[in-house]
Parts: structure tokens; sequence; C-alpha cells
């Protein structure tokens, strides 16, 4: 018996349904609607923005049905037309340092099948293994849609960065949703695809007395608004009203934060972000709530983290930095940070393993450059992996590993430094 869905279709619509284009698309169909019904959606809605991006990047073992799912499709003919990106790849031994035991969990028990999967999805559209970061909308990743764009991804810091500060649409999807709907070509229409359920919950104003940290702001605000929207008002005295790439990078950590520590899928800030300039507080909701962040809440927030460590009161043994990965300018920053800083304790080595974590491209461009070389003699490295999945492998939580990451922190047993705090950890503490 064919599916009784609730929402209204198209001919269109209804003749894929309907097996006019095979069984396997009709099947993808029939999810994407399923989905759609079970969130009262109205229609579908068509995905202006091809270029997908996929959540689902790591070739666990255990996910058999992901791979039968895949040749599935990569049988019927069907596949991403405008190619797509995916989340980063979960191992890099070069770069991330471990055990001969380590490499064999994480080569055979977690990501055996890693090759088989990504030769799956070059089929299905993948543009190889450069395309593979959390942050897809970098300039040099090229998954950039435009502020209206309906799109179907699910990286939850992905999907928060497109609506907020691109203006893009799209509901946060989970894994395999989002290819279904970037092959398929629509998306249900509910949540932050209307212009009801992009309006704001909450009106949260900043009143510190200096810039807030992203990671710490944007752990606050999730933390209090979970999954709606907020309105950010008193921001942009910190951070200024060009969306420039400091402000941007900013933005991204901030939005990771809330989208962690919280669920926010789309958050607006005052004279900042694009919908927030265009059509200011009437994105309000009536009868919004209402959060002040001064210096002591965040203080407060920044206190409550737990450390997680068998062994608190010791030193950190690996560091992480990037998550979600560290834009050019990001890369940069630290890099001299960690230099300088060094040069200034009259050290030349980093006390502990440091990992810099970016895109692939970024990578590229910046290892062409002098200050890469100067990076490198100082024992940092810099990768292009997923923090995340690392942590995956449970002989991890013998490890002291510490972050700046409010994202990292919230998903894994790593204890949370701010940037100045973790900066003089890895460049040696004074005695």
């Amino acid at each position: 018996m064919a599916y009784q869905y609730k929402m209204k279709l198209t001919p269109e619509q209804k003749a894929i349904l309907e097996g006019r284009d095979g069984e396997v698309k009709a099947k993808v169909m029939e999810t994407i609607v399923r989905y759609g019904d079970m969130f009262e959606a109205s229609e579908l809605v068509k995905v202006t923005h091809g270029k997908g991006h996929l959540v689902t990047s790591f070739g666990l073992s255990l996910l058999k049905p992901v791979y039968r799912i895949m040749d599935e499709l990569i049988g019927a003919g069907l596949k991403v037309e405008d190619g797509f990106t995916m989340d980063p790849a979960p191992v890099d031994f070069k770069n991330v340092g471990c055990s001969l035991l380590d490499k064999f969990i994480y080569s055979t028990v977690l990501y055996g099948t890693q090759a088989r999967y990504e030769e799956q999805l070059t089929k299905l559209g993948l543009a190889g293994r450069d395309a593979a970061s959390c942050a897809c909308y970098f300039d040099e990743m090229g998954n950039i849609p435009g502020k209206g764009d309906v799109i179907s991804w699910a990286e939850s810091s992905a999907v928060n960065y497109a609506n907020s500060v691109l203006g893009a649409r799209c509901n946060r999807n989970s894994g395999m949703i989002d290819i279904f709907g970037s092959i398929i070509g629509y998306v249900p229409k509910f949540g932050l695809l209307t212009d009801e359920g992009r309006k704001a919950k909450w009106k949260v104003t900043v009143n510190t007395t200096k810039k807030p940290l992203p990671q710490i702001l944007g752990s606050a605000i999730g933390i209090k608004v979970m999954e709606d929207v907020p309105y950010i008002v008193g921001l942009d005295k910190w951070i200024g009203t060009d969306l420039n790439d400091e402000c941007k990078a900013y933005l991204k950590d901030f939005g990771a934060a809330t989208a962690s520590n919280g669920a926010v899928g789309l958050y607006h800030v005052e004279n900042v972000t694009p919908e927030a300039v265009e059509m200011g507080e009437s994105l309000l909701a009536e009868g919004y709530n209402e959060y002040v962040v001064d210096d002591a809440e965040l203080e407060r927030i920044y206190k409550s983290y737990p450390v997680m460590w068998k062994e608190p009161e010791k030193e950190g043994t690996l560091a992480f930095i990037g998550c979600p990965h560290l834009s050019r300018v990001q890369l940069e920053e630290w890099s001299d940070r960690i230099i300088g800083t060094l040069k200034a304790k009259g050290r030349k080595k980093v006390a502990c393993q440091t990992v810099i974590c970016t895109a692939p491209p970024v990578r590229e461009a910046f290892a062409k450059t002098p200050k890469y070389e100067a990076l490198m003699k100082t024992g940092a490295r810099i990768t292009t992996i997923c923090p995340l999945m690392f942590m995956s492998n449970p002989l991890t939580k013998k490890k002291r590993v510490m972050t700046c990451s409010n994202k990292f922190r919230t998903y894994s047993i790593a204890r949370y430094y701010k940037d100045d705090e973790l900066l003089d950890i890895i460049t040696g503490k004074e005695d």
C-alpha cells in the first residue's frame, strides 16, 4: 500500500513518489515526505543551492545500513548533481600522533571501512577529500549558499552558520536526510524554512565590559534558549557591523557553541547578520523572552564546565585547537601567537602535543608560506580531521585532552580552557 502522505505535493513530486523514476528514487522521496509529515510540513520546496553537505563523513564499521543504502543509490544511478562537501575525515596518523594500538583501533575496529565509504561517496558526487570540512562555507571550500537559498545540510555548526551569517534556509537535519534532500532536490517546508519559524523568541542583551569570548557567550545563550532563535543586541559594539573575515570567524565559533551547548539552528545579531540588518527588531516574535549577559554571567557559565579527567590536578598532554575548523585568519593568528609566545619565553618547542585543525584547502595554502615552516619547528602540527572522531577511541579517556572549543568540550571529555589559558599551557607555563 502506498504511503498516505499529508502534505501538499506537486504533480512532479507525486510522480517521483509513485515510482516514475524508479523504486530507489521513490524510496528517497518517501523518506523526505515522511520526514516532513512528522513535523507537519505544509509542502516540499525546491533546494535552490544544489551543492550539499553530508555530516556522515566517517566510515564507522558499525554503519552497515548506511553503506547498503549508498550502494542502492549508486546502483540506481542517483547522485547529487551539483556535488557535495562533507564533514572532516576521522584519522590523520601523520599529524596526530598515536600509538600502534591506537592506530589498530582507528584503522580496523572503528574506521575500517573508510576507504570503501569514500569510494561510495565519490560516486554519489563528493569532490574528493579536499571537500571534507565542517566549515564547508569557507571561501576556500566553495560551498557558499546565498541569502534566501534553500539547502539540505545536516552538520549543526554549518547549518547554524548558513542560516545566521549567510541568510540561507535549512533545518537541523539528521545524517542521510541531508544527502536525500540534495539528491531529490526537495526538502520539507517547516521550522527554519518558514518566515514565522525564523522569528526570535528571545531578545538577548550583551552587557559586558569587554569583548566576550565567542565560545563562552555562545555557550551561555545556547544553554538559555535551547532550540529557540535568539535576537542579540549589543554584540555589534564589540565585533563591528562589517561581516569581514574576523567577524565571520567570531560568529562561526559563537554559533557552534550555541548549536552544541544548546540546539540553536539560527540566531540574529542586530546590525550584523543579514536578516537583522534588513528587518531589525521586527524579527522578534510576540511575547518574546529576555536574557541579559554580563561579565558575571559569563564567568558563572565558564566555572560550570566540568573537568572529566581521571587526574584533574595534572597538566594536559594533548591540545586540540579548531572545532569547527579554523579559518585562514584564525590559523595565521594562532601560528603567530604560538611562535611569538615561545620566543618571548625563550623556548623553541611546545610543551605538549598540539594539533591545529583546519580545512584541507586552507592547510594547503598555508603550507606554502614561510609561517608554516616556523610553526612546524615548534612541534605543533596542522591536521584536517575532526577531533571529535579522534576521541571516539576509548583509549583517549586516558589522555588529558585540552581545547578552547566549546563544541569539542561538549561532545567529549576534553577540558575547556580560554584561548589565553591554553596558549600559556602549550607554550610552557612560567615557573
